[in-house]
């Protein structure tokens, strides 16, 4: 964090004041690093290589323990293992989907695209997915590191900044969360496209020395770069619309564009107004990808965002200003971080949002008042006001207040900013490169141990949420999703009581009802589930797994007609729901529509090929129906094969199944031995009724006889 720049300044032009003429220090350095000894030189790279190490070093201690978490149920199954076009792995299909669908409200293909590779090399394990979140950050943070000392010339103050931007707590929820793949990964084009523009501005910079004129705008390469890295990352997630705003902050220090100081060498005023014109408008192309952003945005998330009836507008200024002061006080204190914190109007009080708004105003004035002398607090400050604005609250999205992950780009200012003010603002100690060096080590000791411990927390989703509620107090949500960790866990009694929790703190609660019915039927009482679907469809009627849930149940008390209609509402709202192409299926069986039954399993199919319920209810129906013009063996061959196939021929009905397939083909052969396998499965498994069925039929293929009865 402290030391002198990593380079000799060159001259600054005598007509420069001695005020300004540090603030080009870092410029200047970053300009001349072809003029040092090729010794010194040498030295640096491999110095730079050694910080490059120890980033990834500590970065990898602090998350290299998620390679060994599990996926966790807020998110990660919209994003990754319940989504089957994801599931499939990367292909033309997959990515045509990801261009033309929103997920979880918002439209970031690139990101669907990422978890779709992860699915292809790593199928479901979680280490694959969670590792490339890790190497994804890593690649970020050595990237910042390179860019600033690039831009300021200061090596270790790059290093420092880099440092507690790859291992502070507030990193926890981007990293080590799958489903927020989207932050890492925009993060990293952010680092690319900061890359590509100073590369671009010091050009600029050095044909201006050269020519002692202001240099106009040109289409080069490394701004065709800017503008590329900047729309991969709008397409990973759309928060860095305001990297335009941060561009210009970095004209303004540390490149020094737009100070005017060439200009004043020549002593034109208005060669100053035409550069700084200039700079705005080499920001237009980019201005116009973020509105474009912004309006794929507000059409993708037109259903999440709450309308101002139900949050008013001084709920949402106050929520605002009390997050901007939340962020500052867990960057210094990160303790209680939580991975949902809900939004209620009795958490916005009158006496909080004042104290907020004197705070940030004070910063602001005093940043105002400091900008001539030590242009990186106006800079560090403007990044982080500038790069929430879009997560603020201003326009609410979700029910939180604020999130941990909204911190990722924009604190980054803030580490800037304390970095060089630590650096600069002490000159004159006499052990100034023992201090800052000792407090340096000492605060990344100290984040790489809150990390760590934070980083825990999200081993699974019942360690995850448990933590969550004793963070924070009234989540609904929180009690919610711990009740289906442990719902999923067969700890049923747990969870009901968790779910009788979120609706206590929020009866219209659609997704707890939902919750609430499943567990109900999995205890065997589907009279209470009923009631619990039917609440849940009167405050969301759109919720086709409630339809489908509720279907399900009104099927297995024989109430037919009812389960249609729930099915065939659940497939309007959702017309690629596998299960509910299932169920409707089963239920147009016990009316003995077998052909519509049939284009329902299909279709289920299509969504999920790799469905065992599917593939087996079909081939059987294929293998066994009464009718032959049903009947189809080679297709009933393929679907329990493949069944087969998924379960290494280990499951008993599966292989049933199959045995009846390869009879109705004629291959009796094949029937016999399939049948003898399951024969010898059912008396290991000690299944004496299954035996006695798979006997049965052994007898029919022995005798070259199909299997023909449409009850199983």
């Amino acid at each position: 964090m402290s030391g002198r720049p990593t380079k000799k300044a060159s001259a600054v032009p005598s007509s420069l004041p001695a005020s300004r003429a540090g603030e080009r220090r870092g410029v200047s350095d970053a300009c001349t690093l072809k003029s040092k000894k090729p010794l010194a030189g040498l030295n640096e790279r491999w110095l730079v290589l050694a910080v490059c190490t120890f980033l990834a070093a500590i970065t990898f201690a602090v998350f290299g323990q998620t390679l060994t978490h599990e996926f966790v149920n807020y998110d990660d199954g919209l994003y990754v293992y319940e989504n089957p076009v994801v599931t499939r792995g990367l292909n033309l299909k997959g990515i045509e989907w990801a261009f033309t669908h929103v997920v979880a409200s918002n439209w970031h293909p690139l990101t669907m695209m990422s978890h779709m590779l992860d699915c292809q090399l790593y199928g479901l394990s979680p280490s694959g997915h969670h590792l490339t979140n890790l190497l994804l950050h890593t690649a970020s943070v050595i990237l910042l590191f390179l860019v600033l000392r690039r831009m300021t010339g200061f090596l270790w103050r790059a290093a420092f900044v880099a440092a507690v931007f790859a291992i502070h707590p507030l990193r926890v929820e981007s990293v080590a969360w799958v489903a927020e793949r989207k932050d890492v990964l925009s993060g990293l084009f952010f680092m690319l496209t900061l890359w590509a523009y100073t590369r671009y501005a010091q050009g600029r910079l050095s044909v201006e020395r050269r020519e002692q004129t202001p240099a106009g705008w040109s289409l080069n390469l490394d701004y065709c770069l800017v503008l590329l890295f900047f729309a991969l990352g709008l397409m990973c997630k759309p928060m860095v619309v305001t990297l335009p705003l941060v561009l210009l902050l970095l004209d303004y220090w540390p490149l020094g564009r737009a100070r005017g100081d060439d200009g004043a060498a020549h002593g034109r005023a208005g060669v100053k107004r035409r550069w700084r014109n200039q700079l705005l408008l080499e920001k237009l192309p980019l201005l116009g990808l973020a509105l474009a952003s912004c309006a794929v945005t507000m059409l993708a998330q037109h259903e999440a965002i709450r309308p101002f009836e139900e949050i008013l507008l001084p709920l949402r200024v106050g929520n605002a200003l009390i997050s901007y002061v939340a962020y500052l006080g867990q960057m210094f204190w990160p303790s209680g971080l939580a991975v949902l914190y809900p939004l209620t109007s009795g958490s916005i009080g009158a006496a909080a949002v004042l104290l907020s708004l004197v705070l940030l105003a004070g910063i602001s004035a005093g940043v105002f008042v400091l900008r001539r002398r030590h242009p990186y607090f106006l800079t560090g400050w403007l990044w982080y006001l500038f790069m929430l604005l879009p997560v603020i609250g201003l326009v609410q999205v979700g029910i939180q207040a604020r999130a941990d992950r909204y911190t990722y780009l924009p604190e980054i200012g803030l580490y800037l900013l304390l970095t060089w003010a630590a650096a600069e603002l002490c000159p004159s100690w006499r052990f100034r490169r023992v201090v800052l060096g000792s407090g340096s080590a000492i605060i990344l000791a100290t984040l790489v141990v809150c990390a760590r411990t934070q980083t825990s927390y999200w081993r699974n989703s019942e360690l995850l949420w448990t933590h969550t509620l004793a963070c924070t107090s009234e989540n609904a949500v929180a009690h919610n999703d711990l009740g289906y960790a442990l719902f999923q866990k067969k700890r049923l009694d747990e969870a009901i009581g968790h779910f009788q929790q979120a609706l206590r703190i929020k009866p219209d609660y659609a997704e707890a009802h939902h919750n609430f019915g499943n567990a109900w039927l999995q205890k065997g009482r589907a009279d209470e589930a009923i009631v619990q679907y039917e609440e849940a469809l009167q405050i969301n009627h759109q919720d086709a797994r409630s339809h489908n849930n509720l279907g399900y149940v009104l099927l297995q008390k024989k109430r037919v007609d009812e389960a249609i209609v729930h099915f065939q509402q659940a497939l309007q709202v959702n017309p690629e729901y596998a299960e509910a192409h299932y169920n409707f299926g089963n239920a147009l069986l016990q009316k003995r529509r077998v052909d519509e039954a049939i284009v329902h399993f299909q279709r289920a199919l299509q969504v999920n090929p790799d469905s065992l319920g599917v593939l087996n209810t079909l081939a059987w129906l294929l293998a066994t129906w009464p009718d032959a013009h049903i009947r189809d063996g080679v297709r009933a061959v393929k679907y329990a094969r493949h069944a087969c196939e998924l379960t290494h021929y280990e499951v008993l009905p599966l292989l049933t199944t199959l045995a009846a397939a390869y009879a109705e083909a004629g291959r009796f052969d094949d029937a016999t031995a399939t049948a003898q396998k399951a024969c010898a499965l059912a008396r290991a498994a000690g299944e004496q009724d299954l035996l006695e069925k798979n006997q049965k039929l052994l007898d029919l293929y022995r005798a070259h006889q199909p299997y023909h009865d449409d009850i199983r």
